[in-house]
């Protein structure tokens, strides 16, 4: 990985708080760690979406909404409202769990299908989209499959993982997506990814984007890291 300046190494993060407990208090200190780090993204579910749009009004962090989180499993309909109410209440972009069942079961329709609709939507209004596949539960065959559809449909992203399952983002997947993808589409790394060693790794592993809870520490180990 070539060298960043702190702003720059800052924009590869989207910092992250999931959790099913958060209060108003999380997402302001979340949003307070996004503004003076500079993240690309503070990374949150879709209900405090509008709090942290407001919080984050002009210091250039985009905030985005989980969609259909984590496990996936409910219908395209339901996708695209949740992803409509998002961005009304100021949702900078989408990170929407795939249905994982549906990809298991080899009806990549389905999945091509979901895919366009949600897409369809962030590009009227001019949304990131990103795709979560969960690594975790596929196969290799699995990952390159909705990597092809993806390379279609051209989302913004594809992402590994939610944080939920059973694993988070490895290196031979990223590359795997990557490899499969090309440049239409560029690659977000997700889950587990804890220290600056495993972010650099994935980013020269082809990932463009880093979803993590320990971003500050990162920031502090890469402050070192560029002395």
């Amino acid at each position: 990985m070539k060298n960043y300046t702190e702003a720059e190494f800052a924009k590869f993060i989207d910092h992250t708080f999931l959790k099913a407990y958060a209060m108003e208090s999380d997402m302001k200190k979340l949003c307070d760690e996004c503004r003076e780090y500079g993240f690309a993204m503070a990374a949150i579910n879709s209900y405090p979406v509008k709090y942290c749009h407001h919080q984050l009004s002009g210091s250039g962090v985009h905030t985005g909404a989980a969609v259909g989180f984590p496990l996936g499993q409910t219908t395209i309909e339901v996708k695209m409202f949740e992803t409509k109410q998002a961005i009304k209440n100021g949702a900078d972009e989408i990170d929407y769990v795939l249905n994982i069942g549906k990809l298991k079961e080899g009806n990549l329709a389905y999945i091509k299908d979901e895919m366009v609709r949600i897409k369809e939507i962030c590009d009227e209004f001019h949304i990131l989209l990103k795709v979560i596949f969960e690594n975790c539960y596929l196969t290799k065959e699995e990952i390159k499959q909705a990597a092809l559809i993806a390379k279609e449909v051209r989302p913004d992203f594809i992402k590994t993982s939610t944080g939920f399952g059973t694993g988070g983002a490895t290196l031979e997947d990223v590359r795997l997506m990557k490899e499969t993808v090309g440049n239409n589409v560029k690659v977000k790394a997700a889950g587990g990814i804890r220290d600056l060693k495993t972010m650099i790794e994935m980013i020269d592993a082809g990932a463009e984007r880093i979803g993590t809870s320990n971003s500050l520490k990162i920031m502090e180990e890469y402050k070192e890291y560029i002395k």
